[in-house]
């Protein structure tokens, strides 16, 4: 499956104490929430992160791959200038941000204390997910497994539409769920067709 974007309302807060200076913190992913994505509605499993890899993990603004990232979490260990923690609810992040030599770690720190900023987003690869009412005009995709969180970012807007990036996220992640979708579709047919032979060769019998 190709690399997907979720980028929906996961709340970003900005604070600072003496052990970390100023850093950000949040959940970009939740469990067991239901989004609606226009083509279908997308649960994520809470097992959905227990084999994910995060050994390596950006901190980026609107998903830019060409800056130099804010953050970045390696292994997951105390060094790394960003923590994630998987719990019941979620994944929750914390974000070192060194406002002091980065102007633009300090211009975020900005922008998500005075609230111009407040939503987060992620990338990520799907290993495994589930369909339901997978012929009805609306199915639901529930993910299962994710194989691996590419980064988390800080976005401007978190609608896909707003933006061009966001847009190309959506069309994106719509080609991957829609191709899962018409596997699932096929085997739900297969399945159909098997439970048809075996009430005709019944009935036979």
């Amino acid at each position: 499956m190709s690399k997907e974007i979720r980028a929906f309302n996961f709340d970003v807060h900005a604070d600072q104490n003496e052990e970390h200076g100023h850093f950000l913190s949040g959940m970009p992913i939740v469990f067991n929430a239901r989004a609606n994505l226009g083509q279908y509605d997308e649960i994520i499993s809470p097992e959905a992160l227990a084999n994910t890899d995060l050994r390596d993990v950006r901190f980026l603004v609107n998903h830019n791959t060409d800056m130099i990232p804010l953050a970045r979490s390696r292994n997951n260990n105390e060094n790394s200038t960003m923590q994630m923690t998987v719990g019941a609810e979620g994944m929750e992040i914390r974000v070192d941000l060194d406002t002091e030599n980065n102007a633009e770690a300090k211009s975020l720190y900005s922008a998500v204390s005075r609230n111009d900023i407040t939503s987060m987003s992620f990338m990520f690869m799907v290993d495994k997910d589930k369909w339901e009412d997978v012929e009805s005009d609306h199915p639901t995709r529930t993910i299962l497994a994710i194989s691996k969180v590419f980064e988390v970012s800080a976005v401007t807007f978190p609608a896909y539409e707003q933006t061009s990036i966001q847009a190309r996220g959506l069309s994106e992640a719509l080609d991957s769920a829609m191709t899962s979708l018409e596997s699932a579709k096929a085997k739900q047919r297969e399945i159909d067709r098997r439970k048809q032979r075996i009430r005709i060769l019944t009935e036979v019998l």
